[in-house]
């Protein structure tokens, strides 16, 4: 038993686990026997939802106006800039498994996939829902378990 958990351990190196939405990310790593778990809050704000919207001179003309759009570029762009930290973050990480709910996951994954080294890291992905910093760690760990 204790040398199957050695052997376990020794094939945990520098592994990153990474749950993600818009609002936060927990980043487990793994590194030999060494577990840890960092989060981040993104500080983007959520999408801005008008009742009614704003009418062209037209009855069928378009109901955004261009602060709406100004608006949504600078979220994107506030994104852009949250997924660009986490990636600095665990760009040493030999793997990484990337999970969380709606569609940050697939944004960061993007943003990783510029870069080829990066993205030939990526090891899995998985839709799951809000899940507390305990959840997370034992995700990732039998992940990585069970996955090498």
């Amino acid at each position: 038993m204790l040398a199957s958990i050695h052997y376990e351990k020794m094939k945990m190196k520098d592994y990153v686990g990474i749950w993600v939405d818009h609002k936060k990310v927990f980043i487990v790593s793994i590194a030999g026997d060494q577990v840890t778990i960092n989060n981040m809050v993104s500080n983007v704000d959520g999408h801005l939802r008008l009742s009614g919207g704003s009418r062209t001179s037209t009855p069928y003309g378009p109901q955004e106006g261009p602060s709406e759009g100004r608006r949504e570029e600078r979220r994107r762009q506030k994104l852009r800039q949250y997924y660009k930290k986490i990636i600095r973050i665990i760009s040493d990480a030999e793997k990484i498994f990337i999970f969380g709910p709606g569609e940050a996951k697939t944004e960061l994954m993007k943003e990783m996939k510029k870069s080829k080294d990066l993205s030939s890291r990526i090891v899995g992905t998985e839709t799951t829902d809000k899940m507390t910093e305990r959840q997370i760690k034992a995700k990732v760990r039998k992940f990585f378990i069970s996955n090498t």
